[in-house]
Formats: C-alpha cells, sequence, structure tokens
C-alpha cells in the first residue's frame, strides 16, 4: 500500500464545490470515479479543504491510498488522461504513511480576484469579481492590517460552520492593483467557512467609504457575523497553495 500526494487545480464554475455530493457534480467526485475504474473498487480521497461552488484552486493538495504500483509521472499521466478538462494534476509525488493533506497542513494561501473597472471584463468574468465602484486600495490595507494576527473570527464566518473554535492567524494580507485587475492574498494557518469571502465584502465596503477602516477593530471585537458585511461571490476566490512541513515531504 502506497500513499500518493497530488497538487490540483481546478475551473470551480463546472462543479457544486470539491466535497462530493449526491446527484451533483463535484471535484472529489469525479476524482474518486476516475480512481474507482482504475483501482476496480472504492477510492477515497482526502484534500486540505473544501471549496465551495464556482471556487477555484491552482494548488489543492489530496492525498488517497493505493496498491496499483506505478512512479509518481505515471500516476499523472494516467490520471489526467482521464479526468476532464476542467481539472488538472499538477504534480504526484509518494509520500509517507503518515501524511495527511488536511491534517499536516500549516499553511494555506488563498486569493480573490476583483475586476474594478465599469466596463466588464466578459472574458474574465468567470474568474473576477465584477465590482464596478471606485475603490481605495490605500483604505482597503490599512483595514487588512487589523485582520493580521490571531483573532477570534467568528463574524467573518458564516452561521452555517460546524467548527466551535473560530479562533485563526492571518499572517498576511497583500493587495496587489494592476490597471483594473486588484488580487487580494490573504495567508494563514487556517480558514473557516467562507472567511475569506466575508473578509473580502467588508474590505470593499470600506475601500468605497462605507466604513472607516479601523472599524475592522470593532467588527473582530463584537463577534458578530451581522456586523461584517456580504459575502462576495465564490467564482474571484482561488486556493493558491498548501504549505505542509518541511519533513512531510518523500524526496
Amino acid at each position: 500500500m502506497e500513499r500518493i500526494k497530488c497538487i490540483v487545480a481546478y475551473d470551480g464554475n463546472g462543479f457544486a464545490g470539491y466535497q462530493a455530493q449526491p446527484k451533483e457534480r463535484t471535484v472529489q467526485g469525479v476524482i474518486e470515479q476516475v480512481l474507482e475504474r482504475m483501482h476496480c473498487q472504492p477510492i477515497r480521497v482526502h484534500a486540505s479543504g473544501r471549496t465551495d461552488a464556482t471556487v477555484h484552486a491552482v494548488g489543492q493538495v489530496l492525498h488517497f491510498d493505493t496498491t496499483v504500483e506505478m512512479t509518481a509521472d505515471r500516476w499523472k499521466y494516467a490520471l489526467n488522461a482521464q479526468l476532464p478538462e476542467d481539472i488538472w494534476i499538477v504534480s504526484v509525488e509518494k509520500a509517507d504513511s503518515s501524511f495527511h493533506a488536511r491534517y499536516d497542513a500549516v499553511k494555506k494561501e488563498y486569493r480573490y480576484k476583483v475586476w474594478n473597472s465599469k466596463e466588464k471584463n466578459i472574458f474574465g468574468r468567470h474568474y473576477h469579481y465584477h465590482y464596478p465602484y471606485a475603490v481605495s486600495v490605500e483604505a482597503m490595507r490599512e483595514a487588512a492590517s487589523y485582520l493580521v494576527g490571531t483573532h477570534d473570527f467568528t463574524a467573518f464566518c458564516s452561521a452555517k460552520s460546524d467548527k466551535e473554535d473560530k479562533v485563526r492567524t492571518i499572517y498576511e494580507i497583500n493587495i496587489l492593483q494592476k490597471n483594473e485587475e486588484i488580487i487580494f492574498e490573504f495567508v494563514g494557518n487556517g480558514f473557516l467557512y467562507n472567511m475569506v469571502r466575508i473578509m473580502m465584502g467588508t474590505l470593499l465596503d470600506v475601500g468605497q467609504g462605507r466604513q472607516k477602516p479601523v472599524e475592522v477593530l470593532g467588527i473582530l471585537e463584537k463577534k458578530d457575523r451581522s456586523l461584517a458585511r456580504k459575502t462576495a461571490p465564490g467564482h474571484g476566490l482561488y486556493l493558491w497553495e498548501v504549505t505542509y512541513p518541511s519533513h512531510r515531504k518523500d524526496n
């Protein structure tokens, strides 16, 4: 028995999310169908975390156990040959039997892309959130600085979350602007359900002048979801990279 670790990219627009759901097309479901054909029995895959409907991934990580003997390169070729065009296995490596894609992750990076123009980018409409209002990037950067650190993010978490512990650490938030595109980079030790998208809705409201940057502190302290702004759409969000301790990598 070998444990296989994969980095996976996918276009979230054609999926009802990552996690397998009855009668729904999901990333996990499609990958497990391919593995079942290869093994002639069900194979369970475990990911670093779930992504919602329309959310994309550049660096999702998953693992599964197999009795099939193939090189890592051959696994990549065999999987990509059978997967649909909106999923791509970026890399494959054989991992230690103790490796776990979810529980061993020490850092995650999400990116959110905004198209900030009155004119729509119709060719990027599924991959950017079109936000036509003038915003202050500097105000958003100031507001983001209050989110960095270890906090209880109850106010920035969906009520549907099943996590009791809502304390997370955000290591950095970078906001980069190039012409009409604004990219928000969120790096942390973990993220709650809809956390990045709720932070995005709040930061954009600050950028538009509807809230002062310092008000973010009060939202954190009061732990009240109703004080944070609306959840930004999923199609602008990307799971960009998942980091693991170096000793977990198979050399």
